[in-house]
């Protein structure tokens, strides 16, 4: 959870159950479709669109965390690179 919340545009509560962590990324400017989307194809890290639980779960991506801490870690990285270039991308379109 550390991990996410310190990702630009995630928010992310600890869970109080099962294996499965659903942060809120409405801070990126993204849906949850093509969040997701964009981290299977760019970074290479499975989650679901919020939305595929319904039409309120939009803003919100879900995660398992049933792996190890090693590859969690691993997966971290990559999410925060993806969306740092996201971010840069984004900003060099901008102006």
């Amino acid at each position: 959870v550390d991990g996410l919340n310190s990702i630009p545009g995630f928010r992310c509560h600890r869970p109080h159950g099962a294996f499965y962590v659903f942060p809120n990324i409405e801070g990126t400017g993204y849906s949850s479709q093509r969040m997701a989307d964009y981290l299977l194809y760019e970074a290479g890290v499975a989650c679901l669109s919020g939305t595929a639980f319904g039409q309120f779960g939009e803003g919100y991506i879900r995660f398992s965390y049933a792996n190890s801490i090693e590859n969690i870690n691993k997966a971290l990285d990559r999410i925060r690179e993806a969306v740092s270039k996201l971010a840069n991308d984004e900003a060099n379109i901008e102006g």
